[in-house]
């Protein structure tokens, strides 16, 4: 027979479980009433990966929340839930996660436990954050056009750049911001976040993990920038159209991550020590 205190901790751990998945419930269903797929893909593989590290040590928290946490995380969650009530936006549901773990945390563990979800919430704040503040901070647009500008002059055209215009010949194309790569240097700076959370990298691997993702989603998008403007130039509208809103826009998000993944790798394989060979 188990003691009353044990059976009174089960249920509160199975307290917090409903109600971290109603949360994620009532998230994913907004998300895709807002018809988000990006912001879609990344939720589940960044709560899964949340979810993941719960499960392994969830027995081993350490749940004790004052009068105070446990009013301040029902607080949290209920404005999300008044909140999932009325107009949606993008900038709401990057940080609806971060804030409903938060509230969690709060329930859970207190102010004082809440050191013991640092991973979680660093994780769950790659997840919205790199796409809230970047545009805010950086505005690549120029650098972007200067950049495709170089490319096709090292290709062989006759090229000029005015502000955010490349002109070939009689035609010009103009990078707006849209263009610029700003997003997928939120997407793959959001992937290098998670990447560094989930492994055990040194301080160094960590900054360059960082700093790669947005170099590479910065070079990838000025070069696709400069083979729209040569479909410009050659006068192939559909060919523009194929690479710049349809399948071949994401041709390119795809070549980013997949670069990115195999720097990962090379990561892993210079942390992963090596077992010594076994001489006969």
């Amino acid at each position: 027979m188990l003691p009353v205190n044990s059976i009174e901790l089960k249920d509160y751990r199975l307290w917090l479980l409903g109600l971290a998945t109603c949360l994620a419930v009532i998230y994913f269903t907004l998300v895709w009433r807002l018809d988000n797929a990006d912001l879609l893909g990344n939720s589940v593989l960044f709560i899964g990966a949340v979810a993941m590290i719960l499960r392994d040590r969830w027995q081993t928290l350490t749940l004790s929340s004052s009068t105070i946490s446990t009013g301040l995380g029902s607080a949290i969650v209920g404005v999300l839930l008044l909140r999932s009530q009325g107009y949606l936006s993008e900038s709401f549901l990057l940080l609806f996660p971060l804030l409903a773990a938060l509230g969690l945390a709060f329930l859970a563990s207190g102010i004082s436990g809440l050191k013991q979800y640092r991973k979680e919430l660093l994780i769950l704040m790659f997840l919205g954050l790199p796409k809230l503040l970047l545009p805010i901070l950086f505005d690549p647009t120029v650098l972007t056009a200067k950049f495709s500008a170089l490319v096709l002059w090292y290709s062989g055209f006759e090229v000029e750049r005015y502000g955010y215009y490349i002109q070939l010949g009689d035609r010009a194309v103009e990078v707006f911001q849209g263009c610029s790569g700003i997003e997928g240097i939120s997407y793959l700076t959001a992937l290098a976040g998670l990447f560094i959370m989930m492994f055990p990298l040194g301080i160094f691997a960590r900054w360059a993990a960082l700093i790669l993702a947005g170099i590479i989603a910065f070079l990838v998008n000025g070069f696709r920038v400069a083979l729209l403007a040569h479909f410009v130039y050659s006068a192939q509208p559909d060919a523009f159209d194929y690479w710049h809103h349809g399948t071949g826009s994401f041709i390119f998000s795809m070549l980013s991550v997949a670069i990115f993944g195999g720097i990962c790798w090379v990561f892993l394989q210079r942390q992963t020590p090596h077992e010594p060979e076994v001489s006969p």
